[in-house]
């Protein structure tokens, strides 16, 4: 059990920072390339944050627990809408964008619409990761497509890029660590579920899920004490869209998954916690600190619920 415990903790370790490292690397080599800094924190950056859940959803399915990998995703969603939101907004009121309000919500809301209905037969078909992965396309073409039409000005920073072979050695080096990180963790999560009699869909749903949130959180509340609101919000809800359309439809290309453990209670609760955040933000661009404190609870809220349900 403590080496199991050990093997999750040195993979959170491992994928975080492989995410960071090959984020890092990537960054310096379009910097090299010539490629506009909004095209590279709309593409290169969104992904790099969603690397954790990418890489240990594909090793989940892979190895057999697809409960596990699609907890991952609708946990890690649950866990930005509601806690990571909660915090932020308790830490400082979040001023939202109007075209994240009136765009990028709705998105996410459409995704995770999309996956409640491809779950309902508890089948992830290659077909369905097809329409999900087309959809991220889309998504990612008509967001680089506005970012370059609504921000062309050239960035002010002017910091010399990383020598382009120290820059290929980042993003190696960082791939390997997501890899062997997602396996250490996949490895003692599915242990310790298995010998406690917790299902792999509520070690999804909660530890993984908090585990390949952590660069979100992190960012998010740095953010918010920043007075960068906006940062924030975009980060969520750019993990979100993407938790959902490139993780869901890469994985399921690569490896079908047979769903069990994940009920419409927590898909269910995925759609309640968007739309709340929606409604939250719809009239004013804003959440406040109390309903901050709302989201945060509800999330606690559904935590116990699913604790004592494995129990």
């Amino acid at each position: 059990m403590i080496l199991n415990i050990l093997f999750i903790l040195v993979g959170v370790a491992a994928v975080l920072w492989g995410a960071d490292k090959m984020t890092d690397g990537a960054v310096s080599v379009a910097q090299r390339m010539n490629i506009p800094e909004i095209v590279i924190g709309l593409t290169i950056v969104a992904m790099g944050t969603s690397a954790p859940e990418l890489f240990v959803s594909l090793v989940s399915a892979i190895k057999g627990t697809p409960d596990l990998a699609v907890g991952n995703v609708v946990g890690s969603n649950i866990f930005n809408t509601l806690l990571i939101v909660g915090v932020a907004a308790m830490v400082a009121p979040m001023i939202i964008a109007r075209s994240t309000v009136l765009k990028d919500m709705p998105i996410t809301l459409i995704s995770s619409i999309l996956l409640l209905l491809f779950c309902m037969d508890s089948y992830i078909s290659r077909l369905d990761a097809l329409v999900l992965f087309a959809g991220f396309v889309a998504f990612m073409l008509y967001t680089v497509y506005l970012g370059k039409r609504g921000k062309a000005q050239v960035s002010e920073n002017t910091a010399k890029p990383r020598p382009l072979w120290f820059s290929l050695l980042l993003i190696v080096v960082g791939l390997a660590c997501l890899i062997v990180g997602s396996n250490l963790f996949v490895e003692g999560a599915t242990y310790i579920a298995a010998s406690l009699g917790v299902s792999e869909a509520v070690i999804g749903l909660t530890v993984v899920a908090g585990g390949t949130s952590l660069p979100e959180l992190a960012t998010s509340v740095v953010a918010a004490r920043k007075g960068q609101s906006a940062i924030a919000i975009g980060n969520v809800i750019g993990s979100n869209v993407l938790n959902i359309l490139m993780i869901i439809g890469v994985t399921g290309l690569i490896q079908p998954m047979q769903i069990q453990g994940i009920t419409t209670v927590d898909l269910s609760m995925l759609i309640i916690s968007v739309s709340l955040l929606w409604f939250f933000s719809f009239t004013r661009f804003k959440v406040e600190r109390w309903e901050g404190g709302l989201l945060t609870m509800i999330f606690l809220g559904y935590i116990t619920w699913l604790v004592s349900n494995a129990i």
